[in-house]
């Protein structure tokens, strides 16, 4: 029996210095009762639990390689963090550039745009001024000049055709006569001076013989000059009155004997102005006898005189048309018809030229009142371009 406990203490003394060496600090911390002597046997009664020790060393294990492999994944996350970064930053410069590229066609294409557009209009407006003094030339050795010319001459044929007539009046009374066989002819000479035909209607307001008429002209542009009527009954002027438009309508009525041009004031609202106070004056004197004749070389100018003439004398688009107050006409022509017929037909007309038209027919002369608008050499309206 002791033999048997020798041998089992031999046995157990190799693991009793193996759990000495691996336990030594457990064995360290225990409480004094659990401390176990070095160099003294161990008693069967306390048995060692090895199996414990080893889970123990097994867990330590596993928790170092859990550690590292948690340190391995977080330097690959690390390292996939860091590719992705740079990626994002790569491709953040990669988009910039492509936006600043985009950019710049862009503002290249619309500054080659604008270039483009500079130059075109660089050259409308080159060929407008080449326009404008082409027309400047133009209305220098044309109309301008020779409207201003015929109406001369027209005024001194005027004057000459009277002084002929008063003339032949007066040789008339001086002849003597035998009454038993012409008695009739002296009243009849004499008449002929005197008094107009009956179907010729005439302008009688540039001579000196008719006071009463001048000064009912002077008292109706007085009022539209000093008290002008912007609700007026119509073809009564319902526009601001200028000094300057009264004195070039009574220059028109009084020395140019209603037949004649005017220097244009540098626009065609105000031409329509002058024109309108002229239809209006004629209007208060002869009545629903007047027929006005408006003459320009294109649509968009009789258009133009149309609502002009609508703002400044109250009429309506009724008032327009072959057999109304006003007639609007492109070719000189058809309006030379139209102011034959009127005469035929005991009617006054008064023709109003526009300031485009460069020419003028000499078939319109021959009717009792006309106005032509002669532009100004110096100076071009808007409108003509």
């Amino acid at each position: 029996m002791n033999s048997d406990e020798q041998q089992k203490d031999e046995q157990e003394q190799p693991a009793s210095d193996a759990v000495e060496l691996t336990n030594k600090q457990e064995l360290d911390s225990e409480s004094p009762k659990e401390k176990v002597e070095l160099g003294q046997p161990l008693e069967l009664g306390e048995p060692l639990n090895l199996n414990q020790s080893s889970d123990d060393h097994q867990e330590v294990t596993d928790l170092a390689q859990t550690v590292a492999e948690l340190e391995r994944k977080e330097r690959d996350l690390r390292k996939k963090i860091a590719a992705l970064q740079e990626s994002h930053d790569k491709l953040l410069s990669e988009q910039l550039s492509q936006a600043q590229a985009a950019v710049g066609r862009l503002v290249q294409e619309g500054l080659s745009e604008l270039e483009q557009r500079k130059q075109a209009l660089q050259i409308s407006v080159e060929q407008l001024e080449r326009r404008r003094e082409r027309i400047q030339a133009e209305m220098r050795t044309t109309f301008a000049g020779a409207s201003q010319e015929l109406a001369i001459r027209v005024q001194g044929f005027k004057d000459y055709l009277v002084g002929s007539l008063e003339d032949l009046a007066l040789a008339a009374e001086q002849l003597e006569l035998s009454p038993t066989s012409y008695p009739a002819e002296e009243p009849t000479t004499a008449r002929f001076d005197s008094q107009p035909t009956e179907n010729t209607p005439n302008n009688k307001f540039a001579e000196q013989a008719f006071q009463d008429q001048a000064r009912q002209i002077r008292n109706i542009l007085d009022q539209y000059r000093t008290r002008p009527d912007y609700y007026g009954p119509p073809w009564q002027l319902r526009r601001t009155f200028e000094p300057i438009h009264a004195e070039r309508v009574s220059n028109w009525f009084f020395s140019q004997g209603g037949r004649g041009a005017l220097k244009t004031i540098g626009s065609r609202l105000q031409n329509i102005l002058i024109g309108s106070a002229t239809i209006s004056v004629l209007r208060s004197i002869y009545g629903d006898r007047l027929r006005t004749l408006i003459l320009a070389n294109t649509p968009e100018r009789l258009g133009e005189w149309r609502r002009g003439l609508q703002d400044c004398l109250g009429v309506s688009r009724s008032d327009f048309g072959p057999e109304r107050g006003i007639v609007l006409f492109e070719e000189p022509p058809a309006l030379v018809q139209k102011a034959d017929r009127l005469i035929n037909q005991k009617r006054l007309p008064l023709i109003i030229i526009d300031e485009t038209e460069d020419q003028i027919s000499l078939s319109m002369l021959q009717f009792p009142l006309w106005l032509a608008f002669a532009p100004d050499p110096e100076q071009l309206s808007s409108y003509d371009y």
